[in-house]
């Protein structure tokens, strides 16, 4: 039996954002369980509420992270219907199997826009409002893609480096008001982005049915859970981690670790 989640967040405010389903909706969940007051965000406005629903306590807010008055009003009635913002998780991202040849300019500007300008865009209104409410933690989702090139996934992997680099630099700018912004890096994680995918992956890479999961038995022993990353970023949202800031921190099961 699993013991109960400690209250370390405890009149705190999150936001999470692509949080209806996958890593958002477990980040969402384990931030709720950890005692803060939780709105769950995503494209989808049904989704959304719906899922919001299954959480205690928590608001259901439809934002599309690619639209700059949405991703502000998505703080402004944040604010307005808790009182305050203390903790941002800009968790939204696509991605889609393509090599870089055959990949359009639209697949590209699309995951560009979602990832990466979602993450700036969270940031940008975010700060503020937790700076108001007297400090707090901004915890992004890189990817361990963001470390070395990945074939299929240029789009996403190059996002993700944008977004590791871009946390460093927000953590060096908000440090002085209390606010620290860290990333997690996950590996491949049993999420339905990932498990749709398979397929495209064994056929473009040339290998036979089962060949992706040898290959991340070979390279990280297993897929990650939702779970594990829910946890990552619930130690960087709370005060365990105060030393912490500006930090890229590899949940990948060793796979950026080793060569072979």
């Amino acid at each position: 039996m699993s013991q109960p989640q400690p209250q370390t967040l405890t009149g705190k405010t999150a936001v999470v954002t692509g949080s209806a389903r996958g890593i958002g909706f477990a980040i969402a969940s384990k931030l709720a369980e950890a005692g803060a007051t939780v709105v769950v965000s995503d494209l989808d406005a049904a989704a959304t509420k719906e899922a919001a629903a299954k959480i205690p306590g928590a608001h259901g807010i439809p934002c599309d992270v690619r639209d700059e008055e949405q991703v502000k009003s998505l703080v402004e009635q944040t604010v307005a219907a808790t009182g305050a913002l203390h903790i941002m998780v800009p968790n939204a991202g696509v991605a889609k199997a393509s090599p870089l040849t055959s990949m359009d300019l639209a697949a590209w500007r699309n995951v560009m826009s979602v990832n990466l300008d979602g993450t700036f865009l969270a940031i940008r209104y975010a700060a503020p409002a937790i700076i108001a409410a007297g400090g707090g933690s901004i915890v992004t989702l890189g990817s361990v893609t963001a470390t070395a090139g990945t074939p299929l996934i240029g789009h996403y992997a190059a996002s993700k480096a944008a977004v590791v680099n871009l946390t460093k630099t927000a953590a060096t700018e908000l440090r002085p008001h209390n606010v620290r912004v860290n990333a997690v890096l996950p590996g491949f994680v049993g999420t339905h982005m990932v498990l749709d995918e398979v397929e495209n992956f064994e056929s473009m890479l040339g290998v036979p049915a089962g060949g992706f999961g040898a290959l991340m038995d070979q390279k990280q022993g297993r897929l990650g859970t939702e779970d594990e990353v829910a946890e990552a970023v619930l130690f960087l949202a709370d005060e365990r981690s105060s030393f912490c800031n500006g930090t890229p921190l590899l949940l990948d099961g060793g796979l950026a670790a080793s060569l072979f």
